[in-house]
């Protein structure tokens, strides 16, 4: 595709849109939300920082930055793993599970871009 920049410039644009009206309506960012849907969708409980990382796509420092931003708000816990006391696991905090509520109760609208898509 010869304009493939030039689609991808108004993928981001659609992005940054939509993370600044999550921020606005919810204050946290997507990457936040990302990790909050990851961990309330996983029945199994927590999840290692490495699992969140594949997950996610997040490099492994970025997944280290997001989890220290969503503990410091208390969304998260960590305990160390019982097989191997060498990781640390993730869940949500009672204070997660309510904010991730909120997030699906009170949606940000999704980029006319994306209509399509979804």
């Amino acid at each position: 595709m010869t304009n493939s920049i030039c689609l991808m410039k108004d993928v981001l644009k659609a992005f940054n849109d939509f993370e600044k009206d999550l921020i606005r309506t919810h204050s946290l960012s997507l990457n936040e939300a990302m990790l909050l849907c990851l961990l309330g969708d996983h029945a199994e409980g927590a999840l290692s920082a490495s699992d969140i990382s594949e997950r996610t796509g997040f490099s492994a420092s970025h997944t280290s930055k997001v989890l220290r931003s969503a503990e410091s708000h208390k969304w998260i816990s960590r305990s160390l793993c019982t097989q191997d006391r060498r990781k640390m696991h993730f869940e949500l905090t009672p204070e997660g599970i309510a904010k991730l509520k909120q997030l699906k109760n009170t949606p940000v609208a999704v980029p006319p871009l994306f209509n399509n898509l979804l």
